[in-house]
């Protein structure tokens, strides 16, 4: 036998203001048909004023606990994904620990931007595992309308604010690609291509937080190649190939990216989870959300191969392959 990591229940939670292309035309020489052809993004949501990003994964993580018909006394432990944290210090995880009531276990931050969430759910997977604990809350949640500069029309249109969590339960499998569960994942990073995606501030450097900076025609590019390729490593690792994958959660950039990278894993739209259009792209809380949204809408069925994967700032990308 083989100890798995399930997803046990999933939420999401997206703020109440929600910002059509329109309102950019107000502010920036751009127009909602330009925004829509270049993205596929046509509404993101913002955060109110006062609402941080502890609030919005608060909200997600009881929504997961409710779809799930748990309490948050029979979770041992979180791992959050964020680039947005409420403070330097400490961690969103614990105040999130704070806000659902729990007094025990773990609670802590990663930081891996877009790809946050899938290096979240591979350490998360790792400490079940490891028999570290049995349920762990996994949750990416971001306020990027906090760090855009609104003048650069290249960045601010894409980038939305959200949550997203998932339930990780130990379950004991067979130890084949048959299971449930999480059967595996793939990580990886590059410093050396810091300059095409970051943030121009920090505690030590400028003691600000700064404002996105982005290369988008390289990010693509980096994007595409190297999404198509962690999900063949990941899939390669469980013994699986892209013709068994009944679901593609990718990260929600844009559209462009999603399409190619569905292209070149020779996977048809119909298998693709989209969320882009309406949310934008909310960073390490897009593939949470995307799970969470097809999962209220019974897309997904007992037994589905789901892969999903992510690349962000570092750069960092990776993949995680599980079975529903």
């Amino acid at each position: 036998m083989t100890r798995r990591s399930v997803i046990r229940g999933t939420g999401h939670y997206l703020p109440e203001r929600i910002v059509e292309n329109s309102w950019f035309e107000g502010q920036l020489d751009t127009t909602d048909e330009w925004i829509r052809s270049r993205t596929g993004i046509e509404r993101r949501h913002f955060a109110a004023e006062g609402q941080n990003t502890s609030h919005l994964a608060i909200r997600a993580a009881r929504a997961a606990l409710d779809r799930a018909g748990l309490t948050a006394a029979d979770i041992d432990g979180i791992v959050l994904a964020t680039s947005t944290p409420d403070f330097t210090f400490p961690a969103v995880a614990t105040m999130v620990q704070a806000g659902l009531g729990m007094s025990r276990g773990f609670a802590y931050d990663v930081q891996a931007v877009c790809a946050g969430f899938v290096f979240a759910l591979a350490n998360a997977d790792a400490m079940i595992q490891a028999r570290q604990a049995d349920r762990i809350l996994v949750i990416g949640a971001e306020t990027f309308s906090r760090i855009m500069d609104w003048t650069d029309r290249g960045t601010c249109v894409l980038f939305g604010d959200g949550a997203g969590a998932v339930i990780l339960e130990a379950q004991e499998g067979a130890g084949t690609s048959d299971d449930r569960g999480i059967l595996s994942s793939d990580l990886n990073s590059d410093g050396t291509y810091r300059d095409l995606l970051y943030v121009d501030g920090g505690v030590s450097s400028t003691g600000t937080a700064g404002q996105l900076r982005m290369q988008g025609n390289l990010v693509f590019r980096h994007a595409v190649e190297k999404l198509a390729k962690t999900a063949h490593t990941a899939l390669d690792k469980a013994g699986l190939t892209g013709a068994d994958v009944e679901w593609l959660v990718p990260h929600q950039a844009n559209m462009r990216i999603i399409t190619a990278t569905a292209q070149r894993m020779q996977l048809p739209m119909e298998k693709v989870v989209l969320t882009v259009a309406d949310h934008g792209n909310t960073s390490a809380a897009s593939i949470p959300l995307a799970l969470s949204v097809a999962d209220g809408e019974g897309r997904f069925k007992p037994g589905q191969l789901i892969v999903t994967e992510a690349i962000g700032g570092g750069l960092s990308w990776g993949s995680v392959v599980l079975r529903w």
